[in-house]
């Protein structure tokens, strides 16, 4: 499996239950109707555990462009390779936002709430005021890139064979989901968390082309996107000033 495909379908997978557990919490009528925000929170980091699982072993499950770019930007990937990772991660979005519209349709028609059904697509300030936003994203996603450089596979060391080590496998997947459920929890309530250009890029971008009624917000999209990529950066840097 090629990155651009590895990266397609562990972030599609990403978005589709992420986005697919806010779908369920908000839209009228559905099971999980005002579930709630550890329901979501729960949900996301789920989501993140399934795309690492999916895309892994192939293109090491970026799903985030402000991942691709914090690597590179730490020298630990060629930016040759950034073009390549982060159209897969755009592609993987709007195709599970896509999906969730889909799976969701009956839904999407019968509730009103306009700023409910943009949020199963992208993310939101509760309170708006640029900078304060602005800095919300720098932080959660420098959280976010800062631990991920840290993070060490488990593994036990036989003491048979020098090279004989027993790992978790897929549940390798598991610190980077707790890291995002962590995040959500407590940093989560101002922006909604996006602290990936491509989750709420992709998705806003189905939002203003799929029949569902509202505006997409295009005047916040810029944050998301900004906010992100300052924070991986910044976390790169620090990272590179203490090795």
């Amino acid at each position: 499996m090629t990155i651009l495909v590895a990266e397609i379908l562990g972030t599609m997978m990403l978005i589709l239950l992420g986005n697919g557990v806010v779908a369920n919490v908000v839209l009228k009528d559905t099971k999980g109707n005002n579930s709630g925000w550890i329901v979501i929170t729960t949900g996301w980091a789920l989501a993140v555990f399934v795309g690492v699982i999916i895309a892994g072993p192939y293109s090491g499950a970026h799903l985030n462009p402000a991942v691709t770019i914090g690597l590179a930007t730490a020298g630990k990937l060629s930016w040759s390779l950034v073009p390549e990772y982060i159209a897969g991660e755009m592609i993987g979005a709007m195709l599970g936002a896509f999906l969730v519209w889909i799976f969701y349709k009956d839904h999407f028609k019968i509730t009103e709430n306009e700023a409910g059904k943009l949020a199963c697509f992208s993310t939101g300030p509760a309170i708006k005021n640029t900078l304060s936003n602005l800095i919300s994203e720098i932080i959660g996603t420098f959280v976010l890139i800062f631990v991920i450089f840290h993070l060490a596979g488990p593994s036990i060391n036989l003491g048979i064979d020098a090279g004989a080590h027993i790992g978790l496998g897929s549940l390798g997947a598991l610190p980077v989901a707790l890291l995002v459920w962590v995040i959500g929890l407590s940093l989560g309530g101002t922006t909604g968390y996006a602290i990936n250009p491509a989750r709420d890029l992709g998705p806003r971008i189905m939002h203003s082309i799929l029949p569902v009624k509202g505006k997409s917000d295009w005047a916040y999209a810029w944050i998301p996107i900004v906010g992100p990529i300052i924070g991986c950066v910044i976390a790169a840097l620090l990272h590179l000033s203490l090795v």
